[in-house]
């Protein structure tokens, strides 16, 4: 089963059109994700039937929140939660790099009964096998991982470890450089069931004037006449691949 990661409404029907069965709903994919706008939940909400899982991450960087951070990430929960998002994407760490238990369970306790995904916070924790033991005993339904690695296929021997050890536990979903080049081996060499991906593709902007020299980002900021859109074709291409595998 194929989750699609999207920032747009046009990425979410277009995720949906390829055969995505499930969207993880996030703002600003540059930094990895964070949470989007009510705004943007309800109108995906209007044109998709596919499940929407919505990120709740304050800002990008490092997964050690203060106090404020904690209370901005409650209130963006009870927000989501009545625009009707379909489940939630979270994961808090400690100073030492493990899962922040205490936290975890105030945030999941809020967003019950719908069910929950750790992300790729476990990628930055000390010991993946141990956090993952972590992540299952906080009752989440999923973990997001690339095997502690900076893409899911040099994480394959991790993200197979980590399979074998949830046993039926918890759905481990590979996810980081996925396409659909790589997406044969790492399913034959995870045994995985589920896996994440953008499936993205450079559109450009319908501007007919466009402004060099200038950019209304960082240093790491994204060319500004060219957006990356959720592309149906690559997310056929990429069921069609993991049918094969199946």
């Amino acid at each position: 089963m194929m989750e699609v990661c999207i920032d747009s409404v046009a990425s979410a029907i277009n995720a949906e059109k390829g055969g995505a069965k499930r969207v993880e709903l996030c703002g600003n994919l540059m930094e990895g994700g964070t949470t989007p706008t009510v705004g943007m939940l309800k109108v995906i909400k209007k044109k998709v039937q596919i499940p929407v899982f919505v990120m709740i991450r304050p800002r990008g960087g490092d997964f050690l929140y203060s106090d404020l951070e904690m209370e901005v990430m409650k209130q963006d929960i009870e927000e989501l939660k009545q625009a009707g998002a379909d489940g939630f994407v979270i994961g808090l760490l400690t100073t030492d790099g493990t899962v922040d238990k205490d936290r975890c369970r105030e945030l999941i306790a809020q967003i019950r009964p719908l069910p929950v995904t750790f992300h790729r916070a476990i990628d930055m924790t000390s010991d993946l096998l141990s956090s993952l033991e972590v992540v299952i005993s906080l009752g989440c339904g999923r973990v997001l991982t690339s095997g502690g690695e900076a893409s899911a296929l040099d994480g394959a021997p991790v993200i197979r470890q980590m399979v074998d050890k949830a046993s039926d536990r918890i759905i481990v979903m590979p996810g980081g450089g996925i396409h659909e080049r790589n997406l044969d081996r790492i399913l034959q060499s995870t045994g995985v069931k589920e896996f994440h991906c953008s499936a993205r593709a450079a559109e450009s902007s319908a501007m007919t004037f466009q402004k060099g020299g200038v950019s209304m980002g960082a240093s790491l900021s994204p060319p500004e006449f060219s957006v990356k859109v959720t592309s149906v074709s690559k997310v056929k291409r990429l069921i069609d691949v993991a049918g094969e595998i199946v």
